[in-house]
């Protein structure tokens, strides 16, 4: 078969916060379709994403780890992270457009939604201009957060802001005083810098810590009650807005 004839198909399937039942019915669909089913993930542990679709996989799946080099640690810090991600994503789109150039639908799974702080964008830049491809947005645990806490995050006029932990301390102070509620991700190793700035910023006491966000193994409590020690990779932390009347 020669390039350019029956290509497969590029599914890029936002799977939700972690609960299988949050899955849309046009994922599942898709993912019904696809030949291979790729999913990012780290060495030595099991991707979320995966863990959410595994009720819906079949004996016909192929499946297709994509294991990153470096995760959140030290070395994101450093000069070395970018090229090192850059070289990863790129390799990796080729081995998934091989699978593409032989006829292969290939479905690209995506913990949350796929372009709100998801490793999918990176292939989709890559390889949506050569195939047809279908993105799925799916729920995010931006959204899933504050229902699982059962507080709102916005009403009428408010004003949301989802704030990077990684942000210097100042700016971060900057984002909270700007905003009338917020979604704070990417934790870790930031936390106490995030605690700093929530102190500063006269929010802390509204601050709630959401881990696993509809997972089995959910947890919600005062970010003041959080051990800077125990902080999940899944977890973020949600300031809520005034209780709508």
């Amino acid at each position: 078969m020669s390039e350019g004839q029956n290509k497969g198909q590029l599914y890029g399937l936002g799977v939700g916060p972690g609960d299988p039942e949050l899955m849309t019915l046009k994922a599942l669909k898709l993912l019904e379709k696809a030949d291979i089913v790729a999913f990012p993930t780290a060495t030595g542990s099991k991707s979320n994403a995966k863990r959410t679709i595994e009720p819906y996989l079949t004996p016909r799946h192929e499946l297709l780890p994509l294991i990153y080099p470096v995760t959140a640690g030290p070395v994101a810090d450093t000069a070395a992270y970018l090229p090192l991600m850059k070289s990863f994503y790129d390799t990796s789109a080729q081995e998934i457009r091989a699978y593409l150039l032989k006829g292969k639908n290939v479905a690209i799974i995506c913990a949350g939604d796929p372009f709100v702080f998801g490793s999918y964008m990176y292939w989709h830049v890559r390889l949506s201009c050569e195939f047809e491809t279908i993105v799925v947005p799916g729920v995010s645990s931006i959204l899933a957060a504050p229902v699982q806490l059962g507080m709102p995050l916005c009403h009428r006029e408010d004003v949301v802001s989802i704030i990077p932990a990684t942000l210097s301390e100042e700016d971060l102070v900057h984002h909270l005083k700007q905003c009338t509620s917020a979604v704070i991700m990417k934790l870790g190793r930031t936390f106490p810098k995030v605690v700093s700035a929530l102190k500063k910023a006269d929010l802390l006491e509204k601050a709630h810590y959401v881990e696993r966000a509809t997972m089995e193994n959910q947890r919600i409590v005062p970010v003041k009650d959080v051990d800077p020690q125990d902080v999940a990779y899944f977890s973020l932390i949600v300031i809520p807005c005034e209780t709508p009347e």
